[in-house]
């Protein structure tokens, strides 16, 4: 096991520059922002729509909203961007038709708190005509078959390229359907230029990163720490996916963290106080966003707001295997659509999603922990965390064995793994991580078990102040006591000051 702990396992990349929209969510809220509500009627009649699109209504419980990030090198209307324009955009020449951000947000009709959902780019899945392919190729592949048989029928470039476009995005919207189980009730796209010129008309938008970066392929070249971005420097920001820890799941939780940044900057006073920034920020808008005609830009405003009072948290898809391969060697993301379903259900009906699994509950048996040896294994987005939590059980007497990053198969949840599940030891480990889940693993020994953490741990050693021992050591605490640290804070729009990531 690596002895490095960064937050998560490596991934396998292709070798080409990647091109990224990210940033969908909070150019919904600059819609109405960005006019502070007084140029409604001609913001209306300037926005790029699109219709006849199978939406649905929100009879599942929740309003559903699609936010796609395009690689397009046209704005919304599908004029070409100029030369000075992709020259911003450091993407390259290269015309492509991908999704390479796609998000969904559940906003339940009860009025609990939202969760914006990422789907990762490479994520395997059916797709309607086209069978088992990335789910970011739905639409372009659909696009392009569709726009070659309308060019072979003898329909003109412009109106096959019309309709190709529309059955791209219903080919996208139908593979979100079945992946996730819902119905998908509106639907917005942003393209790369909208992602710069959101970020530059807020004067670029504050980030913080655990360590250096000098990544070339995506043009990423920032120091650790705090730092303000601007449009170009930020696409890179939010496009690199070499180099990172965990590959494509890492890059996620950059655009995350980003997406609240962007709209917290953009809610804040000196934003709102600005008219040279408000118009800058329609502009932006009425240039890169496109919503299905349905959705009137009032409810839209009225939704989205919640994410400057961090209401709208972020999350992923559960992933099986980032590094799954095909039978003909396409590296792509492996998930169970029955486990996404569930998840995605759950947010909405906490238990409708329960496949009989519980955590350990019951009272942690009396064992000598010092006859106990724990791996700790980090499948989390958190810096450091296997490390306190290794230095959390040695405070607690138990031995210490290998800490890193977890390289294995994806994990759904914070779990110990152990030779017997039901075990003493097992139950003893789980207990005092507070209650997690226990599964077999036959390769452990019946002394050790290991320990792999995911994003929803939220038991001792989460709090970053508990910093790693030797085994035997004590436990060094700056002011926390392990079996009673907060939990870490959950990504969202209402966090004071940018979240330090990978």
């Amino acid at each position: 096991m690596p002895a490095r702990d960064a937050g998560g396992g490596s991934g396998v990349f292709r070798g080409r520059p990647l091109r990224i929209a990210v940033s969908v969510a909070a150019a919904l809220t600059l819609v109405v922002t960005g006019v502070a509500w007084r140029g409604i009627d001609s913001l209306r009649s300037s926005l790029a729509t699109v219709g006849g699109l199978t939406l649905g209504d929100g009879r599942d419980g929740a309003l559903d909203i699609l936010l796609v990030g395009t690689d397009s090198r046209t704005d919304a209307h599908g004029n070409p961007l100029s030369q000075r324009e992709l020259d911003a955009l450091r993407a390259g020449e290269e015309v492509a038709n991908n999704t390479d951000t796609i998000i969904l947000v559940r906003v339940p009709l009860d009025g609990t708190s939202a969760t914006a959902i990422s789907i990762p780019r490479d994520t395997y899945v059916e797709v309607p005509d086209i069978g088992m392919s990335k789910i970011n190729a739905a639409f372009g592949a659909t696009k392009e078959t569709e726009r070659l048989r309308l060019v072979e029928a003898g329909e003109s470039d412009a109106a096959a390229e019309k309709a190709a476009t529309q059955a791209g995005r219903e080919a996208l919207v139908e593979s979100v359907v079945d992946l996730t189980g819902v119905t998908v009730d509106h639907y917005a796209e942003v393209g790369l230029l909208g992602f710069v010129l959101l970020t530059d008309a807020v004067g670029g938008v504050d980030v913080c990163l655990n360590n250096p970066v000098d990544e070339p392929l995506s043009g990423a070249n920032f120091p650790a720490g705090e730092q303000t971005l601007d449009g170009a420097d930020a696409l890179s920001f939010v496009r690199q996916r070499h180099d990172l820890p965990r590959g494509d799941l890492d890059r996620i939780v950059r655009q995350q963290v980003f997406m609240a940044s962007l709209v917290q900057k953009v809610l804040s006073a000196k934003t709102l106080s600005n008219p040279s920034k408000l118009n800058q920020l329609s502009a932006a808008v009425q240039r890169s966003v496109v919503l299905d005609s349905d959705w009137d830009i009032l409810d839209l405003a009225t939704r989205m707001q919640d994410l400057a009072g961090g209401a709208v948290q972020f999350s992923t898809i559960p992933v099986q295997d980032l590094n799954a391969m095909t039978d003909y060697g396409e590296s792509v993301v492996q998930v169970d659509p029955e486990e996404v379903r569930r998840f995605v259900a759950d947010l909405v009906d906490p238990g409708s999603g329960d496949d009989g699994s519980q955590p350990t509950t019951s009272a942690a048996p009396e064992v000598d922990a010092g006859t106990i040896t724990v791996d700790v294994a980090n499948a989390g987005g958190v810096g450091g965390l296997a490390s306190r939590v290794a230095a959390v059980l040695v405070g607690d007497g138990f031995v210490e064995g290998g800490v890193g990053n977890h390289t294995g198969r994806a994990v759904d949840e914070s779990t110990v793994f152990a030779a017997d599940p039901e075990s003493d030891q097992a139950r003893a480990v789980a207990e005092a991580l507070g209650g997690l889940a226990t599964a077999a693993d036959p390769s452990l020994d019946a002394d050790t078990v290991r320990v792999v953490l995911t994003a929803d741990y939220a038991g001792p050693g989460t709090d970053a102040n508990v910093t790693s021992v030797a085994s035997g050591s004590d436990l060094v605490s700056a002011g926390a006591t392990p079996t009673s640290v907060p939990a870490a804070p959950p990504i969202d729009a209402g966090s004071a000051g940018p979240r330090c990531v990978n």
